[in-house]
């Protein structure tokens, strides 16, 4: 999917919303147990209730991982659903990989080619040749960690080295990459104070912003600082949605959640005149 796109889908549905598909069978509704793949199936339920609401879908590869074969399976027909059924949704495997050249070469073709996301969560940590085998891939993004929602994201994400906070030189470094025009990074919501200088940095990149809803991020915080003139913003939201309810109607309460939330965006769009 191009950005064009995405901006395009945003426009059209009002929404800048990412939900997150996190699923914990400990959390899921009981009755789902009794599915072959009861993973696949809480998917399924989620996606068709809330796709109209939402302009992307964020796995994150840990909680599929966890299950062995069987999740990577649960993945898998996951992605599958969403391509033939939602084309238009952008998908991100949440995997933040990040390794020498060769083998994010091989994390790069695994989600791009052979599952078929849109874009992919990368670690900077290693430099430019761990993530620049991700950028080579047309029409795909790759989405690389810059300040992050977790608390220990100030043990060196936030360290002057050289008169500059560590995140910030991440950001300034990335710019220089091959095909950097395919970056996107994570901002986590819990630290909005800070989006005036990323956006110093990075005016025109999207920003995937995790941490809104259950971590206490504010969406209106971040969209104060963070929008830019194409929206420039995925606003993920993961148990607050998924786990809205444990019950048989716990689609259509996830529904209602994404709703609440898509309702806000569109007024905050409104009233930036886009």
């Amino acid at each position: 999917m191009t950005t064009t796109q995405l901006v395009s889908e945003i426009q059209k549905k009002k929404s800048f919303l990412c939900i997150g598909l996190d699923v914990d069978l400990n959390k899921i509704p009981q009755h789902l147990l009794k599915e072959e793949d009861p993973i696949f199936a809480f998917n399924k339920a989620v996606i068709d209730a809330t796709h109209h609401l939402c302009v992307a879908y964020k796995p994150n590869t840990a909680f599929y991982e966890a299950y062995g074969l069987k999740g990577w399976k649960s993945l898998e027909r996951t992605i599958q659903y969403l391509n033939k059924n939602y084309p238009e949704i952008f998908t991100i495997a949440d995997a933040k990989r990040g390794d020498i050249g060769n083998t994010s070469r091989m994390y790069a073709k695994a989600f791009f080619e052979d599952l078929g996301f849109d874009s992919v969560t990368v670690a900077p940590y290693m430099g430019k040749d761990s993530v620049e085998p991700f950028l080579t891939f047309e029409n795909k993004h790759t989405i690389m960690l810059a300040l992050t929602s977790n608390e220990g994201a100030f043990d060196f994400q936030t360290k002057t080295l050289e008169g500059k906070e560590l995140y910030k030189q991440v950001l300034e470094t990335s710019k220089t990459w091959i095909n950097s025009e395919n970056l996107m990074y994570v901002v986590g919501a819990t630290k909005a104070e800070y989006f005036v200088d990323i956006r110093n940095i990075v005016p025109d990149s999207f920003l995937l912003v995790p941490g809104v809803g259950a971590q206490g991020g504010n969406l209106q915080d971040v969209c104060k600082y963070g929008l830019n003139k194409n929206v420039g913003l995925l606003i993920n939201s993961s148990r607050g949605i998924i786990y809205a309810s444990n019950q048989e109607d716990f689609d259509q309460a996830a529904a209602i959640k994404a709703k609440e939330l898509q309702q806000e965006m569109e007024n905050i769009l409104s009233l930036q005149s886009y």
